[in-house]
């Protein structure tokens, strides 16, 4: 693609003599804007990935994969035997779940309530694996199990008791009134998803049904898979089983952040690589001043035998090389950074007592990274697509510069 010349002569291209110091200087910030560009791009990029993972995992650990709800119709046994024998290998577990107020200490707080049945395997499961604070021995009627934010936010403690106020209605000689009733905190569990932790309340499903008015036939029916990824084609099948229930996947139930994370991903990712575009800027600047200054070089290589062609792809050659190191360059600064990123996060907070991760925002207690291959040749491919383009057009300019007047320049 390139002769031994045309590589020469670019190399030496990229040393400029002691009377082109601003050229060196302009050389140096592309290659600084270049390096910095890729770098921070695959730092976003990293913690983004890193962000959507850890998030995916947490929902995936604290949630139901498939949840059927009952529509008008009850949610009979002959269904559940279906899916049962349909899919030997999930598993299920039933339950019921609503919005409640939490009134304490005349604090008052909208909660998450969400009523489980402690004998179920998956229950049990679910509160060894990410829950292993609780004791469910203490899981009986009128316990709850609250989060440590929550428990924070409220002031209480295992062992309080406070009022539990829900959507449903009492009648009473003055009117309606919500129905409201006392719990006692009887476990609190930190699950590291401050969302979660601040917004829900287990409590025994007999007694969620009995605060919201509800019976058995209006229970919820949870569903557990082995690979929660597969839940969409799960969904789809048990739909077929049965279509008079509502069935909703944990794709479906947080749609709207999936959604929300994707296209913020995409906004920083183009705009991130404006930096890229911008230092790139600094390459045709760059080559600019280096073929006017080397415009009786030029002249001279032509009347050498060299033809225009070889001359423009030394220059342009110049501009690559500057725009391929620079991306190699901060390839390696961005992926160094993203797996020390934890550790450089706890030194900007103990050192600077400075917050670039907060907790109650991003409702992770630490900062996750994960490094994408598919990623970084992305960025690698278009950090050269930009310095290529950035050097290519200067490099035109050759085609139109006279011999003759050249050799007269100086």
């Amino acid at each position: 693609m390139f002769t031994a010349a045309e590589r020469l002569i670019s190399f030496r291209n990229l040393r400029p003599k002691k009377k082109e110091g601003f050229l060196k200087i302009i050389s140096i910030f592309s290659f600084l804007g270049i390096m910095l560009g890729v770098a921070i791009l695959i730092i976003v990029m990293s913690v983004m990935n890193g962000f959507k993972t850890d998030l995916t995992n947490k929902i995936l650990g604290l949630n139901p994969h498939i949840v059927i709800q009952p529509n008008s119709y009850e949610i009979d046994q002959n269904f559940i035997s279906k899916i049962k024998k349909e899919f030997k290998e999930i598993s299920y577990s039933k339950s019921y779940s609503g919005e409640g107020i939490i009134i304490s200490n005349n604090n008052v707080k909208g909660v998450f309530l969400k009523g489980i049945d402690k004998s179920e395997k998956n229950i049990i499961n679910f509160f060894e694996n990410y829950i292993p604070n609780v004791k469910l021995n203490k899981f009986n009627t009128n316990n709850v199990f609250i989060g440590t934010e929550l428990a924070f936010n409220l002031n209480l403690k295992e062992g309080d008791t406070f009022s539990l106020m829900s959507s449903a209605f009492v009648a009473t000689p003055l009117g309606g009134f919500p129905k409201q009733e006392n719990f006692k905190v009887a476990g609190i569990f930190n699950t590291g998803f401050i969302e979660f932790d601040q917004n829900i309340v287990f409590l025994n499903l007999r007694d969620a049904l009995s605060i919201f008015d509800k019976e058995d036939k209006d229970q919820n029916i949870e569903i557990y898979l082995n690979d929660p990824l597969k839940a969409d084609k799960y969904k789809k099948r048990i739909q077929e089983l049965n279509q008079n229930y509502f069935i909703y996947s944990w794709a479906d139930l947080n749609k709207s952040l999936f959604s929300a994370l994707r296209v913020e991903r995409n906004v920083m990712f183009i705009i991130l690589s404006l930096i890229i575009v911008v230092a790139a800027f600094n390459i045709i600047s760059g080559l600019t001043i280096l073929i006017k200054n080397k415009t009786k070089e030029i002249a001279i290589l032509k009347t050498l035998g060299l033809n225009n062609k070889s001359i423009k792809k030394t220059f342009f050659l110049t501009g690559l090389t500057i725009g391929f190191f620079a991306t190699i360059s901060g390839i390696v600064l961005g992926v160094l950074f993203s797996i020390n990123i934890e550790k450089i996060r706890i030194f900007l907070l103990t050192v600077f007592n400075l917050e670039i991760f907060p907790s109650d925002i991003y409702f992770l207690d630490k900062l996750p990274s994960e490094i994408n291959i598919n990623s970084i040749f992305l960025i690698f491919f278009i950090s050269l697509v930009i310095s290529a383009l950035a050097s290519f057009l200067p490099a035109m300019k050759i085609a139109k510069m006279s011999t003759f007047r050249a050799l007269r320049y100086e």
